[in-house]
């Protein structure tokens, strides 16, 4: 019932029940320590190298040639429009050469790919290799990890130190930058180092104590259960930023729990209901009246978002204090959901996956919110909290560039 519901009537692929014909077949050597043979079929070209065979599409491979006609390597960009690709196209002579595939087509043009490269773009070996590794963790294991916090002053000048802190940051989904300066202008300052600042309805940085100034429930002294923050938006902001200013009392403990940790427990023990969350789209909403602040946002998706390629998960988005009316599900499906909805509340309740962590002025933490929920004790007294959210293309570019794999 949930793959006639949820799936989409468009096939991937078909099924061909007759074996495709092939032209020819050639085996050359492409290096000392493997083998190539290619095979021309009907609609790809098979290309058997390192011992396991790769189907790629005459199209597509038209459409990935990286000669100077077809494609900037200056600005890494497509100069072939894909639009102009004969759909039927297919190549007059294929061979292989010094590690390389080449293929001449009609007209003339030729095409070389490295058989590394195509081996590596493959599908095959996409749907085999994560997007970016991780940590899962429990309370435990994040504790007897030993993450050093970066400090402000060598983070603030030292690549190095700004390439560890986001190694951390990308293995576990939370890092911390000790001895900042307790003003707002430091907190921005930091966050600057890895990313921009994505300003949204509260502000570019904010600042607030628990004077209900905004229609949320996190502008009071209290508790706050485990949640991932705007999941009212259509793409909720990537990275969270706290910065405890001043604490004049007790409690305002701050909770972390690893969400990609308790969902990947569900999708071990009951497949179908982490199946289930990563297929029914649910909506929140965020409502805003007051004198000063006029809002209504509302954000539709998944509680689990994953590549359909690999399964891997991407995106967590939980909380119960802004999830809306359910009136995107099937009757026959809702009492499963909150079934599926009940198995990773519990797995994210137990004691044993709470991280507490107690904000100090000077320790500023980084929170992936696609991964991570936060929460807090309640608490008495003055507290003076700022931060901002980060967007995540950014955060992962500067990854990227430092040769992270993000």
């Amino acid at each position: 019932m949930l793959s006639r519901i949820l799936r989409p009537a468009l096939l991937l692929s078909a099924v061909r029940n007759k074996k495709p014909q092939w032209r020819h077949e050639t085996l050359v050597r492409a290096s000392s320590a493997s083998e190539a043979s290619i095979r021309s079929l009907k609609d790809c070209l098979e290309v058997n190298y390192g011992g396991t065979p790769i189907r790629f599409n005459y199209v597509w491979l038209r459409d990935h040639c990286r000669s100077e006609a077809s494609y900037n390597s200056s600005t890494n960009q497509r100069n072939l429009d894909t639009a102009s690709i004969d759909l039927s196209i297919r190549p007059e002579n294929t061979t292989v050469q010094d590690g390389h595939l080449v293929l001449t087509w009609p007209g003339g043009h030729v095409s070389k790919y490295s058989l590394s490269w195509l081996a590596e773009n493959s599908y095959e070996e996409n749907k085999q290799s994560t997007i970016q590794p991780r940590i899962l963790w429990n309370s435990d294991t994040y504790k007897n990890a030993n993450i050093p916090s970066a400090k402000w002053e060598s983070f603030m000048s030292c690549d190095d130190e700004v390439k560890k802190f986001l190694q951390g940051y990308l293995l576990y989904g939370i890092a911390f930058v000790d001895d900042v300066p307790a003003t707002v202008e430091a907190t921005e300052k930091v966050t600057q180092r890895v990313s921009l600042i994505r300003e949204t309805t509260y502000g570019r940085m904010w600042c607030f104590t628990s004077d209900f100034s905004r229609g949320d429930t996190a502008y009071s002294k209290l508790g706050l259960d485990r949640h991932t923050d705007t999941s009212y938006f259509q793409e909720p902001c990537g990275i969270q930023v706290f910065h405890c200013l001043k604490h004049e009392g007790t409690g305002g403990r701050t909770l972390l729990v690893d969400g990609f940790y308790a969902a990947e427990k569900v999708r071990q023990q009951s497949p179908e209901n982490f199946e289930l969350l990563s297929k029914v789209p649910i909506r929140h909403e965020y409502i805003e009246k007051s004198e000063n602040h006029r809002n209504h946002m509302t954000g539709i998706g998944p509680v689990l978002n994953v590549y359909p390629w690999n399964d891997e998960m991407y995106l967590f988005r939980y909380n119960n204090y802004d999830r809306s009316v359910i009136n995107t599900v099937p009757h026959d499906l809702v009492r499963q959901w909150y079934i599926a909805h009940r198995e990773l509340t519990n797995e994210l309740r137990r004691p044993e996956n709470e991280l507490w962590v107690k904000l100090t002025p000077g320790k500023v933490i980084f929170i992936d919110n696609w991964r991570v929920m936060h929460g807090r004790d309640s608490f008495t007294g003055l507290r003076q909290l700022c931060g901002c959210y980060l967007t995540r293309d950014d955060i992962l570019s500067s990854a990227r560039v430092f040769g992270l794999q993000a």
